[in-house]
């Protein structure tokens, strides 16, 4: 007996690639919670939780509930990455294939438990705030990919849009992405250099911490500036698409973490402020990528009750194609 799987439909595609953004900010959110309630090494080894088990002991506590419960997070991030990629393979033998999904969907998927590798290292090395650093990054990274993949998925049968046409505002944009990540990077250093490392005997970078904030500050700025004139770029160039609502909203974002990150500095980091301005990275840099999708592809649509025309493309590296989405929707709620 055969059994048929039946080929995903747009809003199956949809809704698993919301879930992958979704599964992924959340590791984040909670690897942050981690570290902010000094469970770092709740377990203290990996990928055991402790010797020769791989659930925490009672008489762990509730570091080592938190730490192993954002293990299992990773499992579910692994499946929602898993199915996410089998839905696309199968669309590539139906008459709708999503070739356009399909390197996002590999990358999420391969990169998972590089992730996990890495967590193990960081438990290795008591909590190195250098490898701290880099497995949040590659978690930036895959938030990013992962609204990119939201935004594939969002065109109606995969028709391809057409470009905005205004190259130098897509270079602005572009432009706003590297800021973005240049800030997001020392905020790690300024976060590796802080109070909170995720446990008191783990080891801190040794800078000063006043010195990286200033620095993270500065960049802030920078970013703020280069956002502030996209903006304006677009509201001049007749609002194309929905840059000017894209940009408007990581404008938002970033202002808003501004005021957070200074709040928060000068109550000395208090754990709850520290986590909404996590919160706030994970909306930035999805909006970031949100903005340069924007500035370089139309919406799409389909009218209503007409079956949406379908181009076959290749599956191409994320950087080369990527999408508006639906429209005016911005992707940052």
């Amino acid at each position: 007996m055969t059994i048929r799987i039946p080929t995903p439909t747009h809003r199956v595609l949809v809704g698993l690639a919301t879930a992958s953004l979704v599964t992924q900010s959340g590791i984040v959110i909670t690897g942050g919670a981690v570290r902010l309630t000094g469970s770092g090494l709740g377990c203290p080894d990996w990928p055991h939780c402790t010797s020769g088990r791989f659930t925490p002991t009672p008489e762990m506590g509730l570091h080592g509930v938190i730490e192993f419960g954002n293990r299992l997070l990773t499992v579910v991030v692994g499946l929602v990455a898993l199915t996410t990629l089998l839905a696309v393979l199968r669309t590539l033998a139906s008459s709708r294939p999503r070739r356009d999904l399909l390197v996002p969907s590999v990358v999420l998927l391969s990169v998972v438990p590089a992730q996990a590798v890495v967590g193990g290292i960081t438990v290795w090395t008591d909590l190195n705030p250098w490898v701290v650093m880099f497995h949040f990054l590659v978690s930036a990274f895959l938030v990013g990919i992962a609204t990119l993949l939201v935004r594939r998925a969002q065109r109606p049968g995969g028709q391809l849009p057409q470009r905005v046409g205004h190259p130098w505002l897509e270079r602005l944009a572009g432009l706003v992405l590297v800021a973005t990540a240049v800030t997001v990077y020392l905020g790690t250093v300024v976060t590796g250099s802080g109070p909170h490392a995720g446990d008191p005997d783990s080891p801190r970078t040794g800078l000063d911490v006043a010195l990286v904030t200033h620095i993270h500050a500065d960049a802030v700025l920078v970013l703020v500036g280069l956002s502030l004139g996209l903006f304006c770029m677009a509201r001049a160039l007749g609002s194309p698409g929905r840059i000017t609502r894209a940009a408007g909203v990581l404008l938002g974002l970033e202002i808003g973490q501004g005021v957070l990150g200074f709040v928060q500095y000068q109550l000395a980091l208090p754990e709850l402020l520290v986590s909404l301005h996590m919160v706030g990275a994970v909306l930035m840099i999805a909006a970031a990528v949100d903005v340069v999708l924007a500035a370089r592809w139309q919406p799409t649509t389909a009218r209503a009750g007409e079956q949406p025309r379908v181009t076959h493309h290749s599956a191409e590296a994320p950087s080369s194609d990527d999408v508006s989405g639906t429209p005016p929707t911005n992707l940052v709620m």
